[in-house]
């Protein structure tokens, strides 16, 4: 069970990184107050009254009076992820130098043949305690 949640909760932060650092651009045709078309990639579709009239072959000329407008929304991601080590006060590196030494000592490995008794003798035996009770282990 907690292996399932630190993977869904390492997902889970990696997408919130990468939609924070992607920026994009939402374009949107009007017609009026209608909305005609909205596109995430490429150009808007209009709807065809904002067309060139020609009253020459050689002349070509806008309307200035559409009623058709373009607009476009822009999302800015964030760029400045990567904290400079150099913009860390005094304290704020020795926590982090403290920190990852700390961190990297926790996982050394110990010896497997510890013998905590190694160094005392065992006690000098009296009496044979089973044999005064007369409690024997079968």
């Amino acid at each position: 069970m907690k292996k399932v949640f630190h993977k869904i909760s390492s997902v889970c932060l990696a997408l919130i990184v990468l939609l924070s650092t992607v920026s994009f651009t939402i374009d949107s045709h009007y017609c009026g107050d209608t909305l005609v078309d909205s596109s995430l990639f490429g150009h808007v579709e209009t709807c065809g009254m904002d067309k060139q009239l020609s009253r020459n072959d050689c002349q070509s000329e806008v309307q200035d009076d559409s009623c058709c407008s373009d607009k476009q929304l822009v999302v800015e991601g964030q760029d400045d992820l990567k904290m400079s080590f150099n913009t860390l006060n005094f304290e704020q590196q020795v926590f982090v130098v403290s920190f990852v030494h700390s961190y990297i000592n926790l996982f050394e490995t110990l010896d497997s043949h510890i013998v905590p008794f190694r160094d005392y003798t065992p006690p000098y035996l009296v009496r044979n305690v089973q044999k005064l009770h007369e409690t024997y282990l079968i």
